[in-house]
């Protein structure tokens, strides 16, 4: 088998043919499959190519031609240009939700389906496979003396009491652009009000702003940042390459926890391959089963009874309020008041 790798740019694509923007593309297949499931997904391919892997190895038949977009851009694809997508896997759980909500989603049930807790499935339409917290991402030399903040309100005060020390120096998503960004941002601001305060201390110190989490691991790793703000942790968990020279801190005073989520478009051309792609999420992440081929943290329903500090976000309707256009208008509104400053 071979996998093939292809780096595709909108601007070598015809925006008539194409208008939303794919940053990477795998195929993994040695050519033989009789079906090949066309998989659009925010996660790396690096990250989660150990599960497609074992998807093929237990499904010979089926190949997988990969797709990785942002969540943005995944939205594009599946709402705007009704592309023909099988498998949709997301950080976005909001986005998700309105594919749903808006009949863009077809539903599946199956015995794997059966295994999912109700907290973790929407109907019969969007299933959740990890649970992922968004994590304060500091630089191991910029805070080799100390001292380190454990919670927003300690990292707001560091910050206020050292601004030379942070200026242009601290980064966190663009919630113009990022879908998850945008996710973790609102739902901060619905937990406490101490997320507005955090960012317009950061406003104040010429912050970074950036689209995705691999970005700003790389920048706090080669110093260029010293504190990244509403990271992904499982990718900073992952990146083997970076941890020598970065923390991962889970924030005590609460731990947004994501839910990363699969669904099948109702434009798919393969649903019951599609099913089975998405069973076999489900299975390594509620099964049990095989956990070398799953690179997230298990999918465990008592996590927020173990550790109260984890703040895990609903999957349901009311992920739909901030995205209504007049809220979202006024939430970036007040965030670039904040944290842009211009």
């Amino acid at each position: 088998m071979f996998r093939l790798v292809l780096a595709l740019a909108l601007s070598l694509v015809s925006p008539l043919v194409r208008a939303y923007e794919i940053e990477n593309r795998v195929l993994f297949t040695d050519g033989t499959e009789d079906e090949v499931l066309r998989v659009i997904s925010t996660a790396d391919a690096d990250l989660i190519a150990p599960v497609i892997e074992a998807f093929r190895a237990a499904n010979p038949g089926i190949g997988v031609d990969y797709h990785v977009a942002s969540s943005s851009e995944l939205m594009a694809a599946l709402y705007e240009e009704r592309a023909r997508f099988d498998v949709a896997i997301s950080s976005a759980m909001d986005l998700q939700m309105k594919l749903a909500n808006d009949g863009l989603v077809l539903p599946h049930t199956s015995a794997a389906t059966r295994m999912v807790p109700d907290w973790a499935r929407w109907r019969d339409h969007v299933y959740a496979f990890t649970q992922e917290p968004a994590a304060i991402v500091l630089s191991n030399a910029a805070f080799a003396e100390g001292p380190v903040p454990a919670t927003r309100q300690e990292l707001i005060a560091l910050l206020r009491r050292e601004p030379e020390r942070f200026r242009g120096k601290v980064g966190t998503y663009d919630v113009r652009v990022s879908g998850l960004g945008y996710l973790f941002a609102t739902q901060d601001a619905r937990t406490s009000e101490t997320f507005w305060r955090l960012a317009e201390v950061m406003g104040n110190l010429e912050p970074q702003l950036y689209c995705c989490s691999s970005d700003m691991i790389d920048d706090v790793a080669s110093g260029k940042l010293a504190v990244a703000y509403n990271v992904l942790g499982s990718y900073a968990a992952a990146r083997g390459d970076a941890r020598p020279a970065i923390t991962v801190l889970l924030p005590t005073d609460f731990t947004t926890v994501m839910l990363r989520t699969a669904l099948i478009p109702a434009e798919t051309a393969r649903p019951e391959a599609a099913g089975l792609f998405v069973d076999h999420l489900i299975e390594l992440a509620w099964g049990g089963g095989n956990p070398e081929a799953f690179p997230f943290d298990v999918a465990d329903p008592g996590a927020e009874a173990g550790d109260p500090r984890l703040s895990r976000i609903r999957l349901g309707p009311g992920l739909l309020v901030y995205l209504d256009p007049l809220k979202r208008r006024s939430f970036i509104a007040e965030w670039e008041s904040a944290v842009v400053q211009e």
